[in-house]
């Protein structure tokens, strides 16, 4: 079995993080799409409330036969996937910034576990600059995000907004 995990606060889940995992499906038998509960941040959702959007909307999308989870997990990340027995984190990287973190993280957690490799997949071009933050932020002062997160995900946020 070639499992993976892919770690992300998925605060909100954009179109970029199902692009991802769209691409990486072939790779692995089963994705373990890995919320984090940080708790020193202020999410716009609830670790509960992202699992369930999550598991909402990967059902829609063609893995190719590849079995999506979703799971949520507090602490390292490399730890989390040795539990899960996984053999790959897979991540995505928007631009040289990302790389260069991307790539500490990776280390760091082959140094952790020496049996779990770090795949990258780079963004796709029309999704280069989304990041859950930017979307947070752009949503929130009003400015349209129309094709860059899931139709529901945009549904739950504008919930979210006080009434005018």
């Amino acid at each position: 079995m070639r499992r993976a995990i892919f770690p992300g606060s998925f605060d909100p889940l954009t179109n970029g993080h199902l692009d991802v995992l769209r691409r990486s499906s072939p790779l692995f038998d089963e994705i373990i799409v890995a919320v984090l509960n940080n708790p020193d941040k202020a999410p716009m959702f609830s670790v509960d409330e992202r699992i369930e959007m999550i598991g909402e909307i990967i059902p829609t999308l063609d893995g190719k036969g590849c079995r999506f989870i979703v799971d949520s997990f507090s602490g390292l990340t490399a730890e989390f996937a040795k539990r899960m027995n996984a053999t790959a984190i897979v991540r995505g990287i928007r631009a040289v910034s990302d790389y260069e973190y991307e790539l500490r993280m990776a280390l760091m957690n082959r140094k952790l576990e020496p049996s779990i490799e770090t795949v990258f997949f780079m963004a796709d071009e029309a999704y280069s600059y989304v990041s859950s933050t930017l979307m947070k932020q752009v949503f929130l002062l009003g400015g349209r995000v129309d094709g860059l997160i899931p139709k529901s995900v945009e549904e739950r946020m504008r919930s979210r907004l006080p009434e005018k």
